[in-house]
């Protein structure tokens, strides 16, 4: 039997992420954007000036950080997060060749080989999850002043600073590698790829 042509792309797709999955991910960059947002409203003298009512924002920044690794905690009642979990943090030799091929700029699939994700991705999502855990530790330090000596919190502000600033720019590139993408995005959209997105980019995943 041919399969039906008729049918709309989700329906003759292939699942990716389940809804929970979705709402981790949905969830947590909604509170990734807020704290970059106000961080850049306290650092930034002219969005300061625009946004005013620095108590306020000051507020925000604090408890959208600690509310930050929520979403991952929770879901960690999912079966399928935590599926996903363990394919992000197993590193195979076929993770060492697709990183090759990324730093020589070869795009040609039978060189980059993934499972569900791709190197990039897998590294990407270790280093996000080490970032936040600095930046929620360093901001506890900076937020309860009494709780620490003063050479430590001078230590923490120098380092929630400057990884927020290269947290800001590594966001931006994550952004702008799932512009380029559009089956990416409708994957973490709708939870389903086309059959042809799945076998180039990610030849030795099977769902």
């Amino acid at each position: 039997m041919s399969p039906r042509t008729d049918l709309p792309p989700a329906a003759t797709g292939v699942p990716r992420f389940t809804r929970t999955v979705r709402w981790v991910h949905r969830t947590t960059a909604a509170l990734m954007g807020l704290c970059v947002f106000t961080a850049a409203c306290l650092y930034v003298p002219q969005l300061a000036q625009s946004v005013g009512r620095r108590a306020l924002v000051v507020t925000v920044h604090e408890w959208s950080g600690l509310a930050l690794p929520v979403p991952a905690l929770a879901g960690l009642l999912s079966r399928a997060f935590r599926a996903d979990l363990g394919r992000l943090n197993r590193f195979g030799p076929h993770d060492r060749t697709w990183l090759r091929a990324a730093l020589r700029r070869d795009k040609r699939p039978s060189r980059r080989p993934a499972g569900k994700f791709n190197a990039g991705q897998k590294i990407y999502a270790a280093w996000i999850a080490g970032a936040t855990l600095v930046m929620l530790g360093t901001g506890l330090m900076m937020w309860f002043t009494h709780l620490t000596p003063l050479v430590w919190r001078t230590s923490a502000t120098f380092v929630h600073d400057w990884l927020a600033l290269t947290l800001g720019i590594v966001l931006a590139g994550h952004v702008g590698m799932a512009l380029a993408d559009p089956e990416a995005r409708r994957g973490m959209r709708t939870g389903t790829v086309g059959r042809d997105w799945a076998r180039r980019e990610h030849p030795l995943w099977r769902p």
